[in-house]
């Protein structure tokens, strides 16, 4: 995938003789939710990441490299099963201080989560690029004053394409209504049988401890040992 810079830096990757990636790391993923024609239940989840990706720029061979950050764009799209609800929701958001106004009537749509782990940084290549860089879709404002200011648009020598590892889970979530059987306060019905407080009428009770007087035979060891599978070392 193409690395995005902005003016100042995509000056310093015309001038490079070679790159590293050094750290990837997630900025945003934004989301759309659609549901799939003719096919009840099923909804397409399209999602755009927004990776900021920390480059060391080679300058000349025996140079100490300069560290730049770019933005690199990938679109990823799954259809999932979400099921269906035909009815209006009607939500009244409570807020403090402010009036307690009712919230738009939505439909009953299902909400797409995405997780994502720490990406991996596989290689980075410098080439060659004879064109316009813009990017494959409008980057919000809030990255771009991430990396402090618009990215290139204009036309550069040479272009900085990275591969990365991501994992990512994708959800598809619905609140339904669920029965689940509740049971009323357990209330003792039942005294506890206090003891006496004689504690030589309590030790009366208690068996004697013959086993502990007389340690096990051999053969005895021997059974307890094929017995749990032998070889475990419990004997």
């Amino acid at each position: 995938m193409p690395v995005h810079f902005t003016e100042t830096d995509q000056m310093m990757i015309d001038k490079a003789s070679n790159v590293r990636i050094r750290d990837v790391d997630v900025i945003n993923v934004y989301i759309d939710l659609e549901p799939v024609p003719f096919h009840r239940g099923f909804y397409s989840v399209d999602m755009t990441f927004f990776f900021e990706v920390e480059l060391d720029v080679f300058m000349a061979p025996a140079a100490m490299p300069a560290c730049i950050k770019g933005c690199v764009i990938y679109d990823k799209k799954v259809i999932l099963y979400g099921s269906e609800g035909n009815v209006k929701l009607f939500c009244s958001d409570y807020a403090m201080d402010d009036p307690d106004t009712q919230s738009l009537p939505s439909k009953n749509l299902p909400k797409a989560c995405v997780q994502v782990a720490k990406p991996i940084g596989l290689s980075a290549k410098l080439k060659e690029h004879k064109g316009c860089c813009s990017p494959c879709c409008r980057i919000p404002h809030c990255i771009c004053t991430r990396f402090g200011g618009n990215f290139a648009t204009d036309c550069s020598e040479k272009k900085v394409f990275v591969t990365l590892g991501v994992f990512t889970i994708v959800q598809i979530e619905r609140n339904v209504q669920m029965l689940i059987p509740t049971y009323d306060f357990c209330i003792p019905e039942k005294e506890c049988i206090t003891s006496s407080d004689d504690p030589c009428e309590m030790f009366s009770r208690i068996d004697f401890p013959t086993d502990e007087f007389f340690p096990p035979k051999v053969s005895e060891m021997e059974e307890d040992h094929i017995g749990c599978g032998g070889g475990c070392g419990c004997s």
